[in-house]
This record gives structure tokens, sequence and C-alpha cells, in this order.
């Protein structure tokens, strides 16, 4: 049986594979993918910008395995979990959390350089800075008022580490925690991506099993995007290696949750032109967590085709490919992932993501220790 730790480390790894894999191609439709790539499949992949001057592209660098901010938010979430050693809410956020991202220096791959996370990150994850340091929000309302999108969602998955085998409890913690970031469908899909990655824990649990999860717990659109998802994922198994019409059905679904189709870079054009984009709704839901679970039905849970079929389906192809990777690596641990790419991630990031993986699954198992000596205190009360 897959060890605890083996999970764990199935979640770091795989965050940073998903997320690497995928940022090379970042905001590139499908087609362009098709046009430009093939089929991206390896973590050596040239990135689409990197020939405009360095101006253009902010002094970034991606492809061969660098890692963008889905991963860095992943590990600063950790870092809280290290130093709180406890379950954590939206004050969390607003103090700890605001620590590493904006006070704490790293290493930031894309920039080459060791700086603060934030001088990476786009507006929407800046928005923690700005209500939590200059306005002095009450942090249970500091995603308030934030583009809505799926900047918390792409870095939750610890709570479903520190809450595993207890999709509810990962829930309403990541509720509770991202509400001082995000809001609306961004702020639910949080919840239900860490009940996935605590569902996925369970020894046994299935696809079907984690699917169910997700729909019995997620809220108005998110909760239809994924039903409805899943749902065709099934029905196109058997013809799975038609891409073309696999991502046609996909997109076509995802137009009634998510208005903005394949016009996702802004430009001077779009300045003060009225959209529905990003803006708060019941009845929308983000791509990513509904694509990635929708991939994953598709190939049975199959690990790499179904983070690689994620990610060059075009879009958030960095933010698909973590959330199918860490639901897969908290299913299979760490030894469902390429030792190779494993060493590259690690050089070229500068990372130990065992390491990392391994001081985290420490903690979280001394937290579900504590968890289960309190629930025991409780269950006195009826004696």
């Amino acid at each position: 049986m897959t060890s605890f730790r083996d999970r764990v480390r199935g979640v770091v790894a795989s965050t940073a594979l998903g997320d690497a894999m995928g940022a090379p191609i970042e905001k590139l439709t499908y087609e362009g993918i098709k046009s430009q790539y093939g089929r991206v499949e390896s973590l050596m992949t040239r990135w689409h910008k990197i020939d405009l001057p360095a101006d253009v592209r902010l002094g970034r660098v991606r492809g061969d395995g660098i890692v963008t901010d889905d991963t860095l938010m992943t590990v600063a979430l950790i870092n809280v979990y290290l130093t709180e050693g406890r379950h954590l809410d939206a004050y969390d956020m607003g103090n700890e959390f605001v620590k590493e991202i904006a006070f704490r220096k790293t290493f930031v791959p894309e920039l080459n350089q060791e700086t603060f996370i934030i001088d990476r990150l786009f507006y929407p994850e800046k928005y923690i800075f700005m209500r939590h340091v200059l306005a002095n929000c009450d942090p249970r309302e500091g995603g308030i008022g934030n583009m809505v999108n799926c900047g918390a969602a792409m870095y939750i998955a610890p709570v479903g580490v520190v809450n595993a085998g207890h999709p509810k409890a990962a829930y309403d913690e990541a509720i509770l925690f991202a509400m001082g970031h995000q809001c609306s469908y961004g702020l639910e899909a949080a919840g239900v991506l860490a009940a996935c990655v605590a569902k996925a824990f369970e020894p046994g649990a299935t696809v079907d099993d984690i699917v169910r999860t997700a729909i019995e717990l997620a809220k108005d659109g998110t909760k239809e995007a994924i039903r409805e998802l899943t749902d065709a994922a099934r029905a196109l198994r058997a013809e799975r290696d038609d891409m073309d019409k696999v991502i046609e059905t996909f997109q076509s679904i995802l137009l009634k949750y998510s208005p903005m189709g394949d016009d996702v870079s802004r430009h001077i054009d779009k300045v003060g032109v009225p959209s529905n984009h990003y803006t708060p709704s019941r009845m929308w839901s983000i791509e990513e967590l509904p694509m990635a679970l929708a991939f994953i039905v598709l190939n049975d849970g199959d690990y790499y085709r179904s983070i690689l079929d994620g990610v060059n389906s075009g879009r958030d192809t960095d933010s698909i490919g973590v959330m199918a990777g860490v639901i897969l690596g908290a299913m299979y641990g760490y030894e469902a992932i390429a030792p190779a790419d494993i060493e590259q991630l690690n050089k070229v990031n500068r990372l130990d993501l065992f390491a990392i993986a391994d001081r985290f699954s420490d903690a979280a198992a001394e937290m579900i220790r504590d968890d289960l000596r309190a629930h025991e205190a409780r269950r006195s009360i009826l004696d």
C-alpha cells in the first residue's frame, strides 16, 4: 500500500510537474499548441514567447522544467503549515502567508534570481498584499472585489493533505483560508480541489469516488460544470484519441460556465469594454478544475496522459496540469512520476521536492493525529 509520505511526495512533485509541463504553452489556444508544437509531451519544451524582447516577456524565462507561481505559492502555503503546525483560516492568509509571498525571498526560476514571490505574481494574487497589508481589511473579507480566477485553487492542495481522508474538512478549511484571497466561484474551486486531494488519499479511492466527492461538495455553477464535463468525458472514453472532438466537446460545455472562451489575453482595445470576464456569479465556474477532472475521467486516472491532455487543451495550461497532477499524485504517490522528470525539476528550479514534501508530511501527520485525538475526546462526551 502506498504510504502517506509517498502520497505527499506525489502531491508536491506533481504540483511542479503539471506546472512546468503547461508553463511554456500557457495562454495558447488548443489550435495554437497543435500548430506550433503538435503535442507537448516533455518538460524539455521551448517557451512560445522566448524569442520576444525581454521587456515584452517581463524579463521572464520558461521551458525545460521551469515552474511558475502555482508551485511557488504551494510551497509558500506548505511553509505556513510548517510554521503554525495547525489548521488555518483567513487570518493566516493575512499574516504568515503574506510574509511568505511579500517579505521572505526565495529563488524565483522565471526571473532567475532570489527575490520575493510577489515580484512574479499576477494582479489577482498581488491583491492579497493590497487587501491585507495596505487596506488592512478584515481577513475574512480579503477576497471580496478580486478578479475571480483560479489563483487560490492552484496552490490549495496542501489543505487537502492536512485533511487527508476527510474531504469535507478539507473543503471547509480551504474556504476559510482562501476567502482571504478569492471570492465567488474562484473561492469555490479552491474548496472543491482541496476536497478532491483529501479524498484521493483514501486507500482504494477511485476516479469515480473523487468525482462523486467533488459533485457532492461543490455549489452552483462549479457543481454543474464538473457534472457536465465529467459525464461528457465518460461518454468520450472510446474516442479519447480524437482530441479535436474531445476539446470541442469540453470547451463547448465550458462556454455555459466561463464566457471567455479563447479570449484570455488583455490588450488596449479591451479597456473600458464591459464583459462578464472574471466577475462574480453563482452560475459560473473556473475552467481549470472541471477540465482537470474531465481529463482524469477521460483517461481513467492514467497519470501522465491525464496531465498531458490537460496542458495540451490550451488556455490556462499550467494550472490545469497542476490540478490534475495533485489529485493523481495523492492517489498514486511519487512513483507515478518519472525519476528523470523529478531530477530536472529539482535542478532547474533549485528545489528539493522530496525534502519539502517529507518535512510537510511529518507536520501534516502530526496534525492528523491531533485531529484524531480530539475526535476521541469528543466521543467521550457521549459515554
